[in-house]
């Protein structure tokens, strides 16, 4: 199978360690500071809203821990996890109007601009991830020996080597797949159960 032949993976290495480190910045860093200070303020819908927001990000997390095992599925995982978070961040109707209720603020601005934002970086990203969507149906071997496909597992090997140096791959991978399956259980019964019962309502869940 061939797998993006255009690119080559000289090239396209600096652009996806940029998207990895913009991935923590978007996907991390600055929700991890909006909750909090969303808490101090007691602005209840920003609260449900970025609740809502990290379970659904913890597929990215998912995503890196399958990786670093190298399982061609966290690059299907991950690509999902973006969809999954663009949804999330403008599906719920109520939050949405209580938000744009809300007085302008130093809060309301900072969050309006980092959906926005994140918004667009997941947007682009997934689009761009669509000609390696295919690695994520090779095997193991076929996964290693692709450069294109390998060059996206060197953040998460990194990652490894900095906060799981004396864990083993195997074992992270598995943690991995324990977790993809509580997810896409979760997922289950929200879409099967609290989605028919309350729709797009965000605040009652």
């Amino acid at each position: 199978m061939q797998i993006a032949t255009i690119f080559d993976a000289a090239w396209l290495r600096p652009l996806v360690w940029a998207d990895y480190r913009l991935a923590v910045l978007f996907s991390i860093v600055l929700p991890l500071v909006l909750i909090a200070w969303a808490f101090v303020q007691k602005a209840e819908a920003m609260q449900r809203l970025l609740i809502i927001y990290w379970r659904v990000s913890s597929l990215l997390a998912i995503a890196v821990y399958l990786l670093i095992d190298a399982l061609p599925i966290g690059l299907l995982v991950g690509w999902v996890a973006r969809i999954l978070i663009l949804i999330s961040l403008w599906f719920w109707v109520d939050v949405n109007e209580e938000i744009e209720d809300r007085p302008i603020s130093p809060l309301k601005w900072c969050l309006t601009s980092w959906r926005w934002s994140a918004t667009v970086y997941h947007l682009l990203g997934a689009i761009a991830f669509l000609p390696f969507l295919p690695c994520g149906f090779l095997n193991r071997g076929e996964l290693l020996e692709a450069p294109t496909c390998t060059v996206w597992l060197e953040a998460p090997w990194a990652f490894k080597d900095i906060v799981h140096r004396d864990n083993s791959p195997q074992v992270l991978g598995f943690f991995g797949l324990v977790g993809l399956l509580v997810y896409v259980l979760y997922l289950s019964y929200f879409l099967l159960v609290q989605l028919a019962k309350q729709g797009r309502s965000a605040m009652n869940q």
